[in-house]
């Protein structure tokens, strides 16, 4: 699976929306009087993002899945938070499973892309093993 750049991948682009949805539900009253949790959320959601932007700079595969499932757990991470949020009642049930669910789609997705980039790693290390026997054997 390529892509050619980070931009075109589909999930850089969901995250993007979740970060939309955070800043805007931490930047209403009583949320944004909650610093700590204000930040940290929006830290997490930011880090869906920018962690898929890194392993693909890193231009491996095996770097790329590594940075997956950092953003993953990223995601997940946002998921507790919203939870305390709901807790606290800075956010409605409603809010919170829309945007809830919304992450576990997300964290769906990474996880596909991770074993489709698996699978894409062993093919390419099979082919490589392939091609140096035959040449061995020559």
């Amino acid at each position: 699976m390529t892509f050619r750049k980070f931009e075109d991948i589909e999930i850089w682009k969901d995250g993007r929306e979740v970060v939309k949805k955070v800043y805007d539900l931490t930047s209403r009253i009583p949320f944004s009087a909650d610093k700590g949790l204000k930040d940290q959320i929006r830290r997490a959601a930011v880090s869906i993002c920018a962690n898929i932007a890194e392993g693909y700079a890193r231009r491996g595969n095996r770097e790329m899945i590594k940075f997956l499932w950092i953003s993953k757990g990223s995601a997940a991470e946002v998921q507790s938070h919203l939870y305390h949020a709901l807790d606290l009642s800075y956010m409605d049930q409603a809010s919170f499973e829309l945007l809830y669910e919304r992450l576990e789609k997300i964290q769906i997705r990474i996880f596909h892309l991770i074993k489709t980039l698996t699978i894409d790693s062993s093919r390419q290390k099979s082919l490589e093993q392939s091609s140096s026997s035959s040449s061995i054997e020559e």
